[in-house]
């Protein structure tokens, strides 16, 4: 047996399934071996796990790394080295930087800054009425999938027309691109804010007043039906309202592809801790009422929601401490921190490891086209691995995070559960909690491995194209009464 890379020895592997005791070889950025010690090949360097849980490396769908144009905020370098830190080892980077990731131009600005990253990532485009006719030469130029800001947030970007969302999921459908969606209703948010700024409201639970959970309900709704009527896929970004729970679970036994995430912020806290922390824990959609915690919870454990991400969107503390809570830039940093709050609940008994597993690796990757080759401790997946001291407890510092945006409501949080190496295929970028700075660059896009399963396309005869082109209805109307006719003879 040839000699590999590396073996990790003797530590406690982990997946959606089962938590084993094993031995990992790796090799050329692959894993190739899982099993007991004895008959693993021998290695050019061995890395000692005893007492240590294996994890693949969390996959966080949904960051800002705010580059290009908010280097005082955060840089694809710092960003992703919050996120080596972190444990994550695969991020989707949004759109409403400066200029908006929605060109040909502006993509190969975000490609050159992330090529700093000390992790793998994807890229989300932007999907709006301006960007509808060339979402498939942005998936040419690099882009992985699109985010579409139903709902007002940082950039103030406009929310895409109905019109636009429709054609748009049309062109994606027999793509089987998902679509990530910030799922609010503009016009509710818009007028509320316009009406409590009148009243002279600038406390911190304006902001909640002006984003109540109807703005997300009503464009959920919304984009289950674009979604179902097309068989595009979409992605439900930041959940935060029990409310809305049940259009996820009702699009899901219909069939209708939709994945959520919800984010630690929306389990974890709520207004009590708006009341204490103000405007840096402003945030959209916001942090909402303590009845919003539980049925959250239970969403994840029952795979309504599927994944968690963070929503990582640092600013500089002077941006989030004004007293005009209107005034106040919305986020903060998650990504760096997202894996030891979420042990913290696992070794409270929350949940289980395995869930763990499942809603940081496992489901994303199924989600955004990676299964099999990231999210998972498994021959031939890619060695992107984490070793976690579940033993370890240690306080949260915002003085100690490599984001550029240094302020955090995580800060002085005690946590029980710590990554403390971390591999991006095959090479530690963190070893004992330390970032390995010579190893920045080592990410790369995962647009060349990214396989979305085969699209389901709903509706085909109704679409801009059928009823626009020359003879288009009537090459789709026979592809369906053909599809339709072999499904009767079978």
């Amino acid at each position: 047996m040839k000699t590999v890379d590396t073996v990790i020895r003797g530590g406690t592997v982990v997946s959606s399934q089962r938590i084993v005791k094993a031995s990992v070889a790796i090799d050329n950025g692959l894993i190739v071996a899982v099993g007991d010690d004895e008959v693993m090949p021998d290695a050019r360097e061995t890395v000692s796990a005893e007492g240590l849980y294996v994890l693949p490396g969390a996959i966080d769908s949904h960051v800002h790394f705010r580059d290009p144009g908010y280097p005082h905020k955060e840089t694809w370098k710092t960003g992703s080295a919050a996120a080596a830190c972190g444990g994550v080892t695969t991020v989707f980077d949004m759109p409403n930087t400066n200029p908006p990731t929605g060109t040909l131009e502006a993509l190969a600005m975000k490609l050159k800054a992330a090529e700093s990253s000390y992790v793998d990532f994807g890229i989300h485009a932007l999907f709006d009425d301006s960007t509808v006719a060339t979402l498939i030469d942005l998936l040419d130029g690099g882009a992985t999938s699109f985010k579409a800001f139903v709902g007002n947030t940082f950039g103030n970007l406009p929310a895409p027309s109905d019109g636009a969302l429709l054609e748009g999921f049309e062109t994606l459908a027999p793509l089987g691109i998902r679509t990530t969606v910030h799922a609010e209703n503009s016009s509710i948010m818009a007028r509320r804010q316009k009406h409590l700024r009148e009243a002279g409201r600038t406390d911190p639970l304006a902001h909640l007043a002006a984003r109540p959970a109807v703005a997300e309900i009503e464009a959920i709704g919304r984009i289950i039906t674009l979604a179902e009527w097309t068989g595009a896929r979409v992605h439900i970004a930041h959940h935060s309202a029990a409310d809305s729970l049940y259009l996820l679970r009702e699009a899901k036994r219909r069939g209708v592809d939709v994945t959520a995430e919800t984010c630690p912020q929306y389990l974890l806290l709520n207004t009590v801790n708006m009341l204490d922390l103000g405007g840096l824990l402003r945030v959209n959609p916001p942090v909402r009422e303590p009845r919003h915690n539980e049925p959250l919870w239970r969403a994840l454990l029952d795979g309504v929601i599927d994944m968690i991400a963070t929503d990582h969107a640092p600013h500089a503390p002077e941006e989030k401490t004004r007293d005009d809570i209107w005034e106040c830039d919305c986020g903060f940093p998650g990504v760096e921190t997202q894996m030891p709050l979420m042990l913290t609940e696992i070794n409270g008994g929350r949940a289980a490891i395995t869930d763990y597993v499942r809603w940081s690796a496992e489901a994303p990757a199924r989600a955004w086209g990676l299964q099999g080759v990231k999210g998972v401790i498994a021959p031939g997946a890619h060695a992107d691995i984490v070793l976690v001291d579940m033993g370890r407890s240690e306080n949260l510092s915002q003085y100690r995070l490599q984001s550029i945006g240094k302020i955090s409501p995580w800060h002085d949080r005690q946590v029980k559960g710590c990554p403390l190496h971390t591999m991006v295929r095959g090479r530690f970028v963190v070893r004992d909690g330390e970032l390995l700075e010579h190893t920045a660059g080592w990410g790369q896009s995962i647009k060349p491995v990214q396989r979305m399963p085969p699209a389901r396309v709903a509706h085909p005869d109704t679409t801009t194209r059928a009823i626009t082109e020359p003879g288009a209805a009537e090459r789709e109307a026979r592809a369906t009464a053909g599809e339709a006719s072999c499904k009767i003879h079978r």
